[in-house]
Order: C-alpha cells, then sequence, then structure tokens
C-alpha cells in the first residue's frame, strides 16, 4: 500500500481536514513550509474577496511527534476563519436559517449534484464543490513534497498563458474579464524532477502511473483537459518527429527531447515528468448567465458567491500538491519501508541498480 489521503469540510464550515496515510516514519517536517505552500495557494492576480478574510495555518492533529512522523494516519486541521460569519447558516444542528439557494449555476456542480442528492437548497452541494476544499490537498501534497525532497525529488510549477495570452498581456486580460463581470481560466504546467525509471507499470491499466497522474489533474477544481509532455501536439506529428530517441555515453542512457513528458507505457523513464492542464473560467460569475430556479422551475439568473476572476494560480499550487501526493504514492509502493531509512535505503539500491546494468 502506498500514499493516499482523504479530505472533509465545507467552504464555509468551521474547518477543513484531512488525513494523509502511508507517509514512513521519521521523516523531519514543518508547519512553516505546509503554512508557505498554503499562502502560494492563496495567491495570485485576480483572486476575490474570501482571501482577505482567510490566512490558512494548518495544525497537527495526529501522526506527528516533537517534528517528525510516526508512520500512523497523519491528520490536518486549517481553520476557516469566514465561519464566524456563517455559524448560523452552516450550523451542524438547528432549524434552517436564511434563504435557501435555488438558482443554479451553469458549469457548477449546483444542478446535478442537488438532483442527486435531493436536496432543496443548492447550499449544500456549492459549499463542498467549492475549490476551498484544495486547501487540504495543497497540506498534504506540502506533506508529500517534504518526503520527496528527502528522496531526491522537486517537484515545480508555472503558469503558461490566461484567457488565451501570456506574459505581459496577462494582467490585462484579467482586468478586462473583472470590468466585465466575467471570468478567465489558463493553463499551467507542473514538472517532476528527479523520479527514477520505472516508477508504475505497464501489467495493467490501474497500475499506469500516467493514468494516476492524469486521474489526479483532472480532479481538480475547473480542470477540462490534461496532456502529458507535447501530448495534444503530439497527435499532428508524424511518429518520426515525436519519440524520443535513445542514446549513449560514457555508459550512461540520456535523451536530447522529453516529448513524452517523462512517461513510456504507463511507467516513468527517467526524464523529468510533465503534466500540464488547461482550467476553464470560474462558473461563478459577477454578470450572472441564465438558468434555472429548482424550486419555482421558471428561468433566472444564476446565483453570485463571492468569487475570483482568475484562480489559475491557486491550481497550478494544487496540480503541485496532487502531483506530490501521486509520486509520494508510487515511490512509497514501490520500494515500502515503514522507517524514513529503508524507504531510502531501498531506493539507494534501485538507483545504483539501473545505473550499473541499465545505464539509467
Amino acid at each position: 500500500m502506498g500514499v493516499r489521503y482523504m479530505s472533509g469540510g465545507e467552504s464555509h464550515g468551521s474547518r477543513l481536514i484531512c488525513i494523509l496515510e502511508g507517509l514512513p516514519a521519521g521523516v523531519k517536517v514543518s508547519s512553516d513550509f505546509i503554512n508557505a505552500e498554503l499562502k502560494r495557494r492563496q495567491g495570485g492576480y485576480g483572486r476575490g474577496g474570501r482571501m482577505k478574510i482567510e490566512s490558512d495555518c494548518v495544525e497537527f492533529l495526529s501522526g506527528i511527534r516533537f517534528g517528525e512522523t510516526l508512520g500512523s494516519p497523519i491528520t490536518l486541521s486549517v481553520i476557516n476563519r469566514d465561519w464566524q460569519n456563517w455559524q448560523d447558516r452552516m450550523s451542524a444542528e438547528g432549524s434552517p436559517y436564511g434563504d435557501k439557494v435555488t438558482n443554479a449555476r451553469p458549469g457548477h456542480a449546483d444542478l446535478t449534484g442537488a438532483a442527486k442528492y435531493n436536496r432543496s437548497d443548492v447550499r449544500d452541494i456549492l459549499e463542498r464543490s467549492s475549490a476551498r476544499e484544495t486547501t487540504m490537498r495543497v497540506a498534504a501534497g506540502a506533506l508529500c513534497k517534504i518526503f520527496l525532497k528527502a528522496c531526491g525529488v522537486e517537484i515545480s510549477g508555472e503558469v503558461l498563458s490566461v484567457g488565451g495570452v501570456s506574459g505581459d498581456k496577462i494582467k490585462a486580460r484579467i482586468d478586462e474579464a473583472k470590468a466585465a463581470g466575467d471570468t478567465v481560466g489558463g493553463v499551467f504546467e507542473v514538472k517532476v524532477s528527479g523520479v527514477p525509471a520505472g516508477l508504475g507499470s505497464h501489467i495493467q491499466w490501474d497500475r499506469k502511473l500516467d493514468a494516476k497522474f492524469a486521474a489526479a489533474f483532472m480532479s481538480i477544481n475547473a480542470v477540462k483537459a490534461v496532456e502529458l509532455g507535447d501530448g495534444f501536439a503530439n497527435a499532428s506529428k508524424l511518429g518520426s518527429e515525436v519519440h524520443d530517441e535513445i542514446f549513449i555515453s560514457d555508459g550512461k542512457i540520456y535523451r536530447e527531447t522529453n516529448r513524452a513528458g517523462g512517461f513510456e507505457g504507463g511507467m516513468t523513464n527517467g526524464e523529468d515528468l510533465i503534466i500540464r492542464a488547461a482550467m476553464k473560467p470560474i462558473p461563478t460569475l459577477m454578470k450572472p448567465l441564465r438558468t434555472v430556479d429548482i424550486a419555482t422551475k421558471a428561468p433566472t439568473t444564476a446565483s453570485k458567491e463571492r468569487s475570483d476572476t482568475c484562480a489559475i494560480w491557486a491550481a497550478e499550487v494544487v496540480g503541485e500538491a496532487m502531483a506530490a501526493i501521486v509520486t509520494a504514492d508510487a515511490i512509497v509502493d514501490k520500494f515500502g519501508g515503514d522507517a524514513l531509512c529503508d524507504t531510502l535505503a531501498n531506493l539507494q539500491s534501485y538507483r545504483a541498480r539501473l545505473a550499473r546494468d541499465y545505464g539509467l
């Protein structure tokens, strides 16, 4: 068994939590690094008013003692400061308070979720489907980043474009959308460096690591497309223009290109892992779209929740977190070890064998 996590909590509930299981004992952790990652998630041009209220800080509830993991499940918590303004409307007990939300937003989980779970108030859906949930993905991913660094693996990312433009034109594009009561999406890229060849497997469909990365990135709120390496561009090229040729020099195998994004046959091939994701514009518009009121069945306009004009920088940080969780899972699955020293010993032995026998 590798690494797994589960989160809980609503956008305006009292707190968010997650449980991360599978990290070996002996990983030295710091809340400072996790809080820095949480702050990154809250940043970026085009964020909304909620970011002025929240200042996310993690609290360790289990699995860590004196700055080291114990090998047991790690429970993390982040307080929602805005809970103070929502206690009556989000109370776990008592009578319903305030107006119901019944005008579902196009492009959100509102309508389908209300129908699926038989809820008359869309707030019962939007509170959990909110991207506020990704706070705990970033917290869990930060812990996995710390573990991965000990394994010689680093994760980085960048925003490539926003609303179809890049570079200096990005801020102006966001400003234009905000002035029009609209929103914009974008494309971001995450890179995982230092992974050995052979993580994942070609043996079964559910062991292919590229598929796990694709699923993890598609699970990020508003992400509608994922490519590994030059995925979409490769579809229109000849095979001779796509595949990364293999060379050898002084007994070491290398490639001059990485169009495959570090994956071959569902496994890592020793190159950097490159994952790109396309995020659609956020469905909460200040100039609402047309919809139907689920209570009256009458035409109306969508509800307006406090939201962002653009959250692509936050999505990129979440992408890094998901990459960290998937990579940590693959490493623990392959190299095991209840204690970090055992995991690292197994990893070092494997790296040595690949270098000695295959030049990788």
